[in-house]
């Protein structure tokens, strides 16, 4: 059988940074559609929330960093475990890196394979992938809910359920209203759930939506900058997650294999979401792990390099 690409491998293109001001205290690197970086600014540190793929890559962040502030960067953030948002960390020479015990777990877990299947998956998310000295471990874990000062600017770090992945964590600044949500949410992209638990995200986006949001840094697309757009994206993200999961709890209540489910809710979703970035790219994982969690296999498989191409030949050959 001749190899079929991932989408992603053909996409090439570098995107447009850009840095926002949401807050006297908050920014988001944003790159139309690529991963998103979060920053807080507080009176004596600066902490950053998901790391961008690699050390390389991090001193893009570094540098729109600096253009507002020389105070040091103490604290790094992971609001889950991803490759693509974790591997950069060492960049910042951050004296602590936090993330939930959840995320911990995951990195024990599937570390390793995960690396290897994100970099085949989406090589140009990893520039300088050789200067990535080896998985990025937490130096401080935490269950719930933490509370970081940055001199007078509280930041609380809230596992508000389960999500994009088991170990889901969002940063909210109370004085301020705004969030970072990490992947929980998105905005004009198509959320990856290929490590997902469904059943729980809509639930989590609820509990989003009562902090009232007033700006919100998705996981991917531009920053939020009101009231409305913040719901806006919780809404499209719970739009697009019952969409998709409802097609496939359909699909198997007729007794579909996984190919037929695919291309259903395949052509389904194009015409609603088609234009959102990585469409193309994360459906045939995102229905794998749906059809899944649906059958009861409540806890998502670790990809592997070598699952992920026998998943995309066998869906998209």
């Amino acid at each position: 059988m001749s190899e079929k690409k991932f989408a992603s491998q053909a996409d090439l293109e570098e995107k447009k940074i850009t840095f926002s001001k949401l807050s006297d205290n908050a920014y988001a690197f944003t790159a139309e559609g690529d991963p998103n970086t979060g920053v807080i600014v507080g009176d004596n540190a600066v902490m950053v929330l998901d790391t961008q793929a690699t050390p390389v890559m991090a001193q893009s962040v570094i540098k729109e960093i600096r253009k507002v502030t020389d105070l040091p960067i103490k604290y790094v953030v992971l609001t889950h475990y991803h490759a693509v948002r974790v591997l950069g960390a060492s960049g910042y020479n951050p004296e602590h890196i936090i993330a939930s015990k959840d995320t911990y777990d995951l990195i024990v877990e599937r570390g390793e394979q995960d690396y290897k299947s994100e970099y085949e998956r989406f090589p140009r998310l990893f520039n300088a992938v050789d200067t990535i000295p080896g998985l990025t471990w937490p130096t401080i874990t935490f269950t719930g809910e933490m509370t970081i000062w940055l001199g007078n600017v509280e930041v609380k770090l809230m596992q508000l359920g389960r999500g994009h992945t088991k170990g889901d964590t969002v940063a909210w600044l109370p004085k301020d209203k705004v969030l970072f949500s990490g992947d929980l949410v998105e905005f004009g992209a198509t959320p990856y759930t290929g490590d997902a638990y469904l059943e729980d995200w809509p639930q989590t986006l609820e509990n989003i939506a009562k902090l009232e949001p007033e700006k919100l840094v998705p996981g991917r697309g531009e920053a939020l900058m009101t009231r409305e757009q913040c719901l806006q994206g919780i809404n499209e993200t719970r739009a697009f997650l019952q969409d998709m999961y409802g097609s496939i709890k359909a699909c198997l209540a007729e007794g579909l294999d996984l190919k037929t489910t695919y291309k259903k809710t395949y052509d389904l979703l194009k015409p609603k979401y088609g234009n959102w970035v990585i469409f193309d790219h994360c459906l045939p994982f995102d229905v794998t792990r749906g059809y899944d969690e649906a059958q009861g296999i409540r806890d998502p498989r670790i990809w592997t390099a070598e699952r992920d191409k026998e998943m995309w030949e066998s869906l998209e050959g």
